[in-house]
């Protein structure tokens, strides 16, 4: 029997105890769609149906326990290798050593930190792609894996409400702004642009183009890793949207782009929490959809009321969300992207700086 194609962005969790199976899917909100199972016979039947990215499984797997869920799921040639997590209720070293020999890929044990989920799903998940990363310059390669760690810990921030240290930002935004003085950056764009998680790669890749242009701008030293740290925090908000909003292939409706936009809102609550933030991180990602025309949100800002560093980021911001690549499209031409930039977004974008801009890129690839 042939099985639909695996969902790159669907997780399944099997597990009798229905209160973990919704932390876990709060958990994992804007990151995955997570399809929960109580029982054996259930979990089998719609993991062929809808086979997932990744399992999560729990202890207790009616009618016997998720060790040998795992021992079922690997004479299943369908999910032979498909990356299993073994979540345990208790650490006795037996319980999970059982669970790695039974065909886990890797064990959790509760209770656990938002941020230790997410990134033990990472680690199978983005194998490869952050394998890649071991082999790169020092510079590229710790920019990449200092955000991603940053990225993944603000996930508990989130949670808790308890601000992750700006300089913990900083530090991780200096490789970039190292790499990008020293004009080696490309390695980081190619590096970070098939990893998995959609908001960490749109953001980083904003971090780098926005820090790339202050740099073009003559922005040096601290105000040019502000730009970075704005950049790769503009968006944090998207965590507490849902996957199926976040990343639906068509245009949102009214009810849908309502709570879209509710994301910037909830990223400058989140960064004004941050006592040492500088502001300008904070009106990075206050204003970057504004629109010169006063039809952007959240505040309606128009012209003179728009601070010139948001004008910059919304320009990088669109440019990006136009040339990423997205599970339901490929990458827009740069070229092409800038010409509805030009064309269609007059009213919206300050030409001024989408000049220089294109001028930076074309500086940028030669």
């Amino acid at each position: 029997m042939n099985l639909p194609p695996v969902s790159k962005h669907s997780v399944a969790i099997v597990d009798a105890n229905s209160r973990h199976q919704a932390e876990v899917s709060d958990a994992l909100l804007s990151f995955y769609v997570v399809h929960p199972y109580t029982d054996c016979t259930a979990a089998l039947a719609g993991l062929n149906m809808a086979p997932p990215a990744l399992i999560l499984v729990g202890e207790y797997v009616p009618p016997a326990t998720g060790i040998q869920f795992i021992l079922a799921l690997r004479q299943e040639i369908a999910f032979a290798d498909t990356p299993v997590i073994y979540i345990a209720d208790r650490d006795d070293g037996e319980n999970t050593d059982k669970a790695l020999l039974a065909g886990a890929s890797s064990c959790l044990v509760k209770p656990y930190l938002r941020s230790v989920l997410i990134k033990a799903i990472s680690a199978q998940l983005n194998a490869s792609v952050e394998r890649s990363w071991e082999v790169l310059p020092p510079l590229q390669r710790e920019a990449l894996k200092g955000t991603v760690e940053v990225f993944n810990n603000i996930a508990d921030v989130i949670s808790s409400g308890n601000p992750l240290p700006y300089g913990v930002v900083k530090d991780a935004c200096l490789p970039l702004v190292g790499a990008i003085n020293n004009n080696d950056f490309k390695s980081i764009l190619n590096g970070v642009k098939d990893h998995d998680n959609y908001t960490y790669v749109h953001s980083m890749r904003v971090a780098t183009l926005l820090s790339l242009f202050g740099h073009a701008a003559g922005l040096k030293g601290s105000d040019q890793t502000v730009l970075a740290s704005g950049g790769l925090l503009h968006d944090v908000g998207k965590m507490l949207i849902p996957h199926h909003i976040l990343n639906k292939p068509g245009a949102l409706d009214e009810t849908e782009m309502a709570i879209m936009r509710t994301h910037v809102p909830e990223t400058v609550k989140y960064l004004k929490a941050i006592p040492d933030i500088p502001n300008s991180v904070i009106v990075i990602a206050e204003q970057h959809h504004e629109k010169l025309n006063g039809k952007g949100y959240p505040h309606g800002l128009q012209k003179s009321g728009l601070n010139d560093l948001a004008r910059m980021a919304a320009i990088v911001d669109v440019f990006s969300a136009l040339t990423d690549r997205r599970v339901y499209k490929p990458p827009m031409e740069a070229e092409k992207a800038l010409g509805i930039m030009t064309d269609e977004m007059g009213d919206h974008l300050d030409q001024h700086f989408l000049k220089m801009f294109k001028v930076m890129l074309l500086d940028a690839v030669e």
